[in-house]
């Protein structure tokens, strides 16, 4: 996986300033990362690029599950 150092990471342009539950992204050959905006040293997620895509289609048409339980990288 690659480190954070060199990554582009990107917040949603719905975030606000305000230390809001936010998220950051950042793409990398495999996959995505995902970290909290406000621990940006924190641990991240990695998801694979075909669960990412599939993500992404279920948020664009409204669907909405209850996630599996997740272990984060440090």
């Amino acid at each position: 996986m690659e480190t954070s150092d060199h990554l582009v990471w990107r917040k949603s342009s719905r975030s606000d300033n305000n230390g809001g539950a936010c998220v950051e992204v950042a793409f990398t050959g495999s996959g995505v990362l995902v970290r909290d905006s406000k621990d940006r040293s924190g641990p991240t997620l990695h998801v694979e690029g075909p669960a990412w895509a599939a993500f992404l289609a279920g948020l664009s048409i409204g669907q909405r599950a209850s996630a599996p339980d997740v272990v984060a990288s440090p």
